[in-house]
């Protein structure tokens, strides 16, 4: 048995169904020969982009798989896996290599050169080490903090000669390490392993919630991974305390709950402001509570309790009152443990809640006026608004790009079921939810899913959207065209002025009927929900959509 058929047959046992890739791998075909679906996108980006999205889409029970060409391929893939590992998102790559006596500068060497933007990055150096790198590949993947990880293939190896018998597996006539097979020669799938956290921290926690005021939650990414939803909003209702969630972990608390305060990125809801400023304690969990752009910072001065799986994040960037290593469901059901043991339970606090709702009323009739807008060019709150009427969001997953997309939808979509909206932000590659929402469609074909993108994200990936045809991904792509860089001309204004620096322009919807998908496009407000409903019916039917929407350039979004 080659080793490339070898890998092909570990990625069955691990429970890969499909992988993604692009151009060449010595794999596709053994992968395809162990019942493997194969999809080829048009760049090595969105291959990722789709396998990362699966990944998300799955809470990281099932992993995305790429495959990539050595060099060009592997060049080319940089920025997907950079993203995933931004975003701590936990996806195996096995770019192809060249030959081992080929690995000399300047020929690119993948391992090498992604040693800073994954989990881990190594390479196949000996053919009898191909079973065991793949099973310490899994390991890596499914335990501690979530990221990509590498694992390159020589050409050379790829084609070496194995043999597996009752006991063994042999190359060439050599005993391998035989650590990764049951006794019977069989490759043993990669378990997960979670841990609790230190009982004296459990008690420590539970004694400052308790003294605390004013305590917030702030939920993060970690919540999906570890499925903690539930015990999520135990703890919030046991101890009645307000809870908002980051970009990576909006829908890890429904957002139509009475203790919701919406999700805290770059923009945010008032009730996110209204309610960190008055608090006396953040309690953060499966956050790794950094201080960057795209989520809401903690103030100044505020007690800071943080549970995670890494103990890189702890004292990163705020000062902590007390920190708890472990998962975010195990923790969390110990702190309720704790609780329960002591009676602690307290009434419902019909005075919080009525203080939510009333600062939630009053910044949504703030905004009202734009999320109905009927003005020409429309208003992209307009287009946010009719979304919401349109699609059901228990049965919906929806993403965005990143700049104005993602700061105009994050804060108004509801996202009330676990999964129900992929948020991102960490990185903010442009074009990313194009891949993403392929990777979601992939995961849960029963589900409506759409991207909510703009025409300059669009312009960078959207020749793959005739992947989603030829691979029947039926998907629903909401572009919003106002013919420029949003948010970028006030930074340039004599280059703008003299040179039109930041304009661009598309028929977008002829471009994406010119690679065999259903288009249209609309100009009046009146016919954004009729459209977007002839998407769903052309989806129905197996067949992805594009709505391309000629809206104004309107930055301004909540802060």
């Amino acid at each position: 048995m080659k080793v490339k058929t070898a890998i092909a047959k570990i990625l069955k046992k691990e429970g890969v169904d499909f992988v993604t890739g692009f151009p060449s791998s010595p794999l596709f075909e053994t992968a395809a020969l162990e019942n493997i679906r194969t999809i080829q996108a048009r760049t090595e980006r969105v291959a990722i982009n789709m396998a990362d999205g699966f990944t998300r889409a799955s809470f990281g029970l099932k992993n995305g798989v790429s495959f990539v060409m050595w060099g060009p391929g592997a060049e080319n893939a940089f920025s997907g896996i950079a993203h995933a590992f931004a975003d701590s998102v936990p996806i195996l790559i096995i770019p192809g290599g060249l030959e081992r006596n080929r690995l000399v500068v300047p020929n690119f060497i993948a391992t090498q050169n992604y040693q800073k933007v994954t989990k881990w990055a190594d390479m196949i150096n000996l053919p009898n080490r191909a079973s065991a790198m793949m099973r310490l590949a899994f390991s890596y993947m499914r335990n501690g903090r979530p990221g990509p990880v590498m694992l390159e293939l020589p050409l050379d190896i790829a084609e070496g000669e194995a043999d597996i018998d009752s006991s063994r597996l042999r190359l060439d006539g050599t005993e391998l390490d035989s650590y990764a097979f049951t006794s019977q020669g069989e490759y043993k799938a990669v378990k997960r392993y979670r841990s609790c956290g230190d009982p004296s921290d459990i008690k420590a926690v539970v004694g400052l919630l308790l003294k605390a005021k004013n305590p917030v939650i702030r939920a993060g990414q970690g919540i999906h991974y570890a499925q903690a939803w539930d015990e999520l909003r135990e703890l919030a209702e046991r101890l009645q305390i307000p809870v908002y969630t980051t970009t990576n972990g909006k829908s890890a608390f429904p957002e139509n709950h009475p203790l919701s305060l919406g999700t805290g990125g770059r923009s945010r809801p008032k009730t996110v402001v209204h309610f960190h400023s008055k608090t006396d304690l953040v309690l953060a969990i499966g956050s790794s509570c950094m201080v960057e752009e795209f989520t809401t910072p903690i103030p100044a001065g505020k007690s800071i309790i943080q549970i995670t799986v890494d103990e890189r994040d702890i004292n990163k960037d705020y000062p902590l009152a007390h920190a708890v290593i472990g998962d975010a469901k195990l923790v969390l059901r110990q702190l309720s443990d704790e609780l329960q043991s002591h009676h602690v339970k307290r009434a419902e606090n019909p005075e919080l809640t009525r203080e939510i709702k009333s600062v939630k009323d009053e910044w949504l009739k703030e905004w009202m006026p734009r999320l109905t807008c009927n003005d020409i060019p429309i208003s992209p709150y307009r287009v946010i608004g009719d979304i919401m009427k349109v699609l059901d969001e228990k049965q919906t997953i929806i993403t965005h790009d990143s700049g104005n997309p993602r700061d105009q939808l994050l804060p108004f979509y509801p996202a009330n079921t676990p999964g129900s909206y992929i948020g991102w932000g960490k990185s903010t590659t442009m074009g990313q939810s194009l891949g993403l929402i392929m990777g979601a469609k992939l995961a849960h074909p029963e589900k409506t899913c759409v991207h909510f993108t703009g025409d300059a994200s669009f312009g960078m990936v959207g020749m793959d959207f005739e992947t989603a045809v030829r691979e029947r991904i039926p998907i629903i792509t909401i572009l919003l065209n106002n013919s420029t860089l949003g948010g970028h001309a006030g930074k340039y204004p004599t280059a703008y002025e003299h040179y039109k620096l930041t304009s661009i322009y598309g028929d977008y919807a002829k471009v994406a009927e010119g690679l065999g998908g259903y288009a249209e496009k609309v100009a009046k407000p009146q016919d954004i929900i009729p459209a977007i409903q002839r998407a769903q019916k052309i989806n129905q039917a197996g067949k992805p959509a594009l709505v391309e929407i000629m809206t104004r350039e309107e930055p301004v979004f909540p802060k």
